[in-house]
């Protein structure tokens, strides 16, 4: 039996996998802005699952419920960092508010509650630390450039943890969706006031959105894929979620791999050699 916490756990992802977890007999301490809308799986699945009420933004509140946690369960195993929202905007359209916000929740959220399990994980010397991530953490979309950058902020904290926490068995993996059917980009989506310089353009990107998102994935289909994952003797460090994600990838960086090799002898050039 593994002991989970997970942020986010009232909807999408997050929901589906502590459902995933508890179904198979795993205690899952489930955190949620409003702990209410987690009373309906109180009632199924008892001492099971512990309902915390957290706001990720807030590092103090991040340290007390993983302790909650701990102390709970006496132990933790699999933390997945799943609360976050979509940001909608062209960068120029972004408030600053808007801007601090979306790195707040989706970069300092994973950060603080990493920081706060830490040191649970390393004394024990296991643990798996499940960073929720997306295919625009690895690429970037018109439109969404906050949360492009909030995605490829955690995938680089995220990359150099893993490398720092390994030799104390504690395993790190980014798990990059591509579209699935959760309100990411509905009720829980956010967006900034347009500016009808962007009119067209937006109605451009918006078809680029669909169909890059056609064929969307069944986030409860994806609850297995998780559960082997946090299974894996050797999880990986990065994993897509969904058909689409590969092949954005290998379009992405094959063409950043012909512009840097084109403009090698420019860069041999800056480095002073010739």
């Amino acid at each position: 039996m593994k002991v989970w916490f997970v942020t986010g756990s009232s909807r999408g992802f997050g929901r589906e996998w502590t459902v995933a977890a508890l179904e198979r007999g795993d205690s899952v301490a489930a955190t949620a802005r409003d702990a209410s809308g987690l009373d309906d799986l109180v009632a199924k699945y008892g001492d099971g699952i512990l309902p915390l009420t957290l706001d990720v933004t807030d590092r103090e509140a991040g340290f007390t419920a993983v302790a909650k946690a701990h102390e709970h369960f006496g132990r933790l195993d699999v933390v997945v960092n799943n609360a976050g929202y979509g940001q909608f905007g062209m960068i120029e359209e972004l408030s600053e508010q808007e801007a601090r916000a979306q790195i707040e929740t989706n970069v300092f959220g994973a950060l603080w509650v990493t920081q706060a399990a830490l040191p649970h994980l390393r004394a024990q010397g296991s643990g798996h630390i499940l960073q929720v991530s997306s295919i625009g953490g690895i690429s970037a979309f018109p439109n969404i450039g906050i949360y492009n950058a909030s995605k490829w902020a955690l995938e680089g904290f995220s990359q150099a943890l893993a490398q720092e926490v390994a030799d104390f068995g504690v395993h790190v993996t980014l798990i990059e969706p591509g579209g699935f059917d959760t309100d990411w980009g509905g009720a829980s989506a956010k967006h900034a006031t347009p500016n009808p310089a962007y009119d067209e353009f937006r109605e451009k990107a918006a078809e680029q959105r669909r169909r890059r998102t056609a064929g969307s994935g069944d986030p409860a289909a994806s609850s297995a894929a998780v559960l082997k994952l946090v299974d894996a003797e050797n999880p990986p460090l990065r994993v897509f979620l969904g058909e689409a994600p590969l092949g954005i990838a290998e379009a992405d960086y094959e063409s950043r791999l012909a512009t840097w090799r084109e403009h090698q002898p420019l860069a041999v050039e800056a480095g002073g050699r010739s």
